[in-house]
């Protein structure tokens, strides 16, 4: 594992700790590095947590193109949608990181938007109609959405949303 990935290892388990941007010192100590060695690759708190997000956008991005391969787009959007007890915590903590660090400073906005748009192409890509896709992926905002506020859906409901769906678009 590189420095940086330990970095952005102990980046997560801060955030989701702490619910709050952690101090360089705290994640230099968790991550067995300098806080040189920190600075070396995050120059500040708000790098840290784009470094997080970049990171998990290139997960999903990683998953997307996988999928693609398959013809498997609607259903791993939908199964990403529907996160495990361990992501979600990841996802409220980068929400709540992603706030406190509003001040202009992210270069994120306009990945996370990027990123949306090559998802949004998979899916229409996958299911022959930029409507449905559009549908398709904002059901799956939606399903992730009550995970993380800690309202998801019954299981026999997401389970029967996702069968509709995939009835319909996946091949």
């Amino acid at each position: 594992m590189t420095s940086r990935e330990a970095i952005l290892d102990a980046v997560r388990s801060l955030a989701v700790e702490q619910h709050a941007v952690p101090a360089l010192d705290a994640v230099a100590t968790a991550a067995g590095v300098s806080k040189g060695g920190l600075m070396h690759h995050f120059r500040s708190r708000a790098a840290l947590v784009d470094g997080l997000v970049e990171r998990e956008l290139q997960r999903v991005d990683e998953a997307m193109v996988a999928a693609a391969e398959q013809r498997r787009v609607v259903r791993t959007w939908l199964d990403l949608s529907t996160p495990d007890s361990a992501d979600i915590e990841l996802y409220r903590s980068m929400s709540v990181l992603l706030l406190a660090l509003s001040s202009g400073q992210s270069s994120m906005p306009g990945q996370v938007a990027d990123a949306l748009r090559r998802w949004d192409r998979a899916l229409a890509d996958e299911v022959g109609d930029p409507t449905a896709a559009l549908v398709i992926r904002l059901v799956g905002d939606g399903l992730l959405m009550n995970s993380l506020s800690g309202t998801p859906l019954a299981a026999d409901a997401t389970a029967a949303v996702k069968a509709h769906l995939l009835t319909r678009h996946d091949r």
